[in-house]
């Protein structure tokens, strides 16, 4: 089934509904898991701003690694920094890195107005994945 799970985490309620997922799916298949943490920047004008400072990003995936290893779940952190454009292209290659076989994903309901003028980064990796993608649940 699956046995190296790459699960992308922002620091949201919807990252902990991924990790959540992972950890069950990782200890009924004995996965392996990298998590990936995005340290994201944007650019306005002609200025790259940088949207997290470093030792928020380094907090969002120690924490989300301590919880996985907790849980029993073997898992790794992996750290990078881009651009908020990038994202989902910086997760493909990240898990093409892992040679993960399953992507997590915790999506943020938008509004379909918001949506279309940005689409939602867990919409981009479905979309763009040539792995298996999974859709964390909403809680509720």
């Amino acid at each position: 089934m699956f046995h190296r799970i790459l699960v992308a985490v922002d620091g949201t309620a919807a990252a902990q509904r991924a990790l959540r997922t992972t950890s069950e799916l990782a200890l009924l298949t004995s996965a392996k898991v990298r998590v990936l943490h995005i340290d994201t920047s944007d650019v306005v004008y002609d200025t790259v701003v940088g949207l997290e400072d470093d030792a928020a990003a380094h907090q969002v995936l120690d924490s989300a690694v301590a919880t996985l290893r907790q849980a029993g779940v073997p898992a790794d952190g992996e750290l990078l920094d881009g651009l908020v454009a990038d994202v989902a292209q910086a997760v493909q290659e990240a898990a093409k890195g892992f040679a993960a076989d399953l992507i997590v994903v915790g999506p943020h309901h938008r509004s379909r107005l918001a949506t279309w003028f940005s689409p939602s980064v867990s919409d981009a990796v479905a979309h763009q994945s040539r792995i298996a993608v999974l859709f964390s649940a909403a809680e509720g």
